[in-house]
């Protein structure tokens, strides 16, 4: 297991403090605030700390209000809402510094079986092995701020490696659509609740980016605000998380200083494992 994921690990650890009460850390990394995935997938943590084991989160949504500080530790205060015969709901906040950073509401189900389909893996998308990582893409691109590269130079827990590159070595006004393959850098544990954490985590990477891909934008372009607005993610099957993901996403409108962009995630051999959608602060600086 790399240093990375063990860190990561950890890091979803959350501690109790009380009845329905945890608190949770941040990596000490040079970045200017808490990364949304981890905030998403904290607040999943501790909602799974509430909830009957053979019950596992079918969906969730949430909302960014502040932006989380890495130096000080994040509270989360589980509210239980409704303990019904197949359903479980749970209500979570996460505060900093007295006030309201993100709220999350997840809905948890006990397995049952029953009508099944879903859309095939992507057509004609190139394999991970022969492609380069989002870092290695990162630190070549233009436009990059030399915090993003430091950042991103450090050993992490994730590998990106994106089939669409017009976007990283140009500004052309691209078809707002990406895949993106990403996998955990080590093993994961045998652990259902845990793979469902780990895929919260990661369905932050890449999504808002894509909203930007029509305009010839970068998230990172100095003029650029950006920032998470809201998250939803649907669990469809688990899955191991032991190899590549194809994260496939497209962006259906921005509008109002805000972009919309959708995901699904499948396993390599075609499983449909989640869905998401996210809209995010996309504003131009003035």
């Amino acid at each position: 297991m790399t240093a990375a994921i063990d860190e990561l690990l950890r890091i979803l650890d959350l501690e109790r403090l009380e009845h329905n009460l945890y608190r949770g850390r941040s990596p000490q990394v040079e970045w200017q605030r808490v990364f949304g995935g981890q905030t998403i997938a904290q607040a999943l943590v501790a909602a799974q700390r509430t909830v009957e084991p053979d019950r596992f989160v079918h969906s969730l949504h949430g909302y960014f209000m502040r932006p989380g500080d890495i130096k000080v530790p994040i509270i989360y205060e589980v509210d239980r809402i409704r303990d019904g015969g197949s359903f479980t709901t749970r209500r979570v906040l996460a505060i900093q510094h007295g006030q309201a950073i993100f709220s999350l509401e997840a809905s948890f189900q006990v397995d049952e079986k029953g009508l099944e389909h879903q859309f095939a893996l992507p057509d004609d998308v190139p394999p991970p092995e022969g492609l380069k990582t989002q870092r290695q893409l990162l630190e070549t691109a233009d436009r990059v701020p030399e915090a993003v590269r430091r950042f991103w130079a450090r050993e992490r827990p994730l590998e990106l490696r994106p089939v669409n590159l017009q976007h990283y070595e140009s500004r052309d006004k691209l078809p707002p659509r990406q895949n993106v393959w990403i996998r955990l850098a080590g093993p994961v544990p045998d652990d259902r609740a845990l793979q469902s954490v780990l895929l919260a985590y990661l369905s932050d990477m890449t999504l808002l980016d894509t909203s930007t891909f029509a305009h010839g934008r970068g998230l990172f372009d100095p003029d650029i605000q950006a920032a998470s607005l809201d998250h939803s993610m649907w669990f469809h099957r688990p899955h191991s998380l032991d190899g590549w993901l194809l994260y496939a996403q497209d962006s259906p409108s921005s509008s109002g200083s805000r972009g919309f962009s959708r995901g699904t995630l499948y396993a390599r051999d075609g499983t449909l494992i989640a869905s998401m959608a996210q809209e995010g602060l996309i504003r131009l600086k003035r």
